[in-house]
């Protein structure tokens, strides 16, 4: 017997959760499918817990699903925010400090409250559009399973769900390295000699027992300082297909035991000890689809209001070198705060399909600013309104009218664009803190 669902999404991090949520909070019936044991996927699974941004330039710009998520999230582990106020901060600061398993807990709550079912542990491993639904095939534990859909999401973050369905991705050819997260303990960073570690780790790369980009900054101190967090990078990766995946996570245990054994080698740093490690690499760039539009660095660095935005976006143009030369960072100019298109979210070609997360239809420079995880909440939400929408008035998802989507996802708590306003730079200057000025020269 073949089950009929109105929304099928197809991953479960930033972004799936809430379109499932979403969806299934606007009376259809919604199922979400997620590979690992635990939903959230980077924030959670890869241990990424710091999502961000929410705010632009003392502004809220994304709320919503996602966002109640995080800050329940926080006030449970008895956490706390940061100033947003202080919105001239390194961008870092003011992401949100997340417990991943208190997070991973409350997806749960939020999805499973929605009324949307849950598999976890499952893959989509078929797709097809038959000219009226989805014809679905679900790996599962006990074998495969057979669906229909209305209407399809995919959130996998490497349009999985799109490449089954036969219609084009594509990717650079000179993609962004992965990460593998950790936290270092066990030292006293006022006590080393930081020149003599930098030397040492110079002499490590070109003896070839470190990897020159294992440092993602090549500075051993600002590596300490961070407790190796969000520090290092794995290259030469890919997301596309499992036995990519199988090299990424090779790859980043791979860099996890040569940083190890560099440091323990160092003076001072015999009793390093390794406090926790994700158990999956975090990939920054794969596949993206081609879509009806595409975001492209000017689009996004200029706040492009496109007609059919139903999310902001907002975060510095991010692009981690692949070859080991560290990261390229341009803030926006003051007052831009970027949206995403609608017609970026749909795959050239298919009907009753939205694409949400990394994955969008966009140029690498903006793709390494509006993937981060707070934007792909709210992008997540969106598809889970239009697909919902478009399943109840029986029409295609860019039949759905923009102001209708906009005024359901304010509905629940999301923040369409043309709700922000940024007022003029001299009626905005952050509040004096001599702590934070010296967090930020820090």
């Amino acid at each position: 017997m073949t089950e009929h669902y109105d929304v099928v999404v197809a991953g479960g991090g930033p972004a799936g959760w809430p379109a499932a949520a979403q969806a299934a909070r606007l009376g259809a019936r919604t199922l979400l499918i997620e590979k690992n044991g635990a939903l959230g996927g980077t924030t959670t699974v890869a241990a990424v817990a710091l999502p961000g941004l929410f705010h632009a330039w003392g502004q809220q710009v994304i709320g919503g699903i996602g966002w109640d998520a995080v800050a329940r999230s926080v006030a449970e582990a008895g956490g706390a925010m940061p100033d947003f106020t202080h919105w001239d901060q390194p961008h870092w600061l003011l992401q949100v400090p997340v417990v991943p398993g208190i997070l991973a807990g409350i997806i749960d709550e939020t999805v499973v409250d929605s009324g949307a079912e849950l598999l976890l542990h499952s893959m989509l491993g078929q797709a097809r559009w038959d000219g009226e639904q989805w014809q679905l095939t679900i790996a599962t534990k006990e074998g495969l399973y057979r669906a229909t859909a209305a209407a399809l999401i995919d959130c996998t973050g490497d349009a999985d769900a799109v490449a089954l369905a036969g219609f084009p991705r594509r990717t650079s050819p000179r993609r962004q390295p992965g990460t593998i997260m950790m936290r270092l303990e066990g030292y006293d960073l006022e006590r080393l000699d930081a020149d003599a570690l930098q030397t040492a780790h110079d002499e490590a790369v070109r003896r070839g027992e470190l990897e020159p980009a294992d440092l993602a900054h090549k500075q051993v101190r600002s590596f300490l300082r961070s407790h190796g967090e969000n520090a290092t990078h794995v290259v030469g990766i890919q997301g596309g297909t499992s036995a990519d995946r199988t090299d990424a996570e090779l790859a980043g245990r791979r860099v996890l035991r040569r940083v190890l054994r560099f440091l323990r080698a160092q003076p001072g740093l015999e009793d390093i000890r390794l406090a926790w490690t994700a158990m999956e690499t975090g990939v920054r760039e794969s596949w993206s689809i081609e879509g009806h539009e595409c975001v492209t660095l000017d689009d996004y660095s200029s706040g492009r209001a496109w007609p059919d935005a139903l999310s902001y976006s907002f975060y510095p143009i991010d692009v981690h070198r692949p070859d080991g030369d560290g990261i390229d960072i341009r803030p926006l100019t003051y007052g831009t705060v970027p949206t995403i298109p609608r017609g970026a979210m749909i795959p050239v070609g298919s009907q009753r399909m939205l694409v949400a997360g990394r994955s969008i239809s966009g140029d690498q420079e903006a793709a390494s600013a509006y993937r981060v995880q707070a934007s792909s909440m709210a992008m997540g939400q969106a598809a889970g309104a239009v697909a919902a929408l478009a399943v109840s008035r029986s029409c295609d998802v860019h039949e759905v009218p923009i102001p209708l989507a906009r005024d359901v996802l304010r509905g629940h708590g999301a923040i369409a664009p043309g709700d922000v306003t940024v007022p003029p730079l001299e009626q905005n200057q952050p509040p004096a803190d001599p702590a934070s000025k010296r967090r930020r020269t820090a």
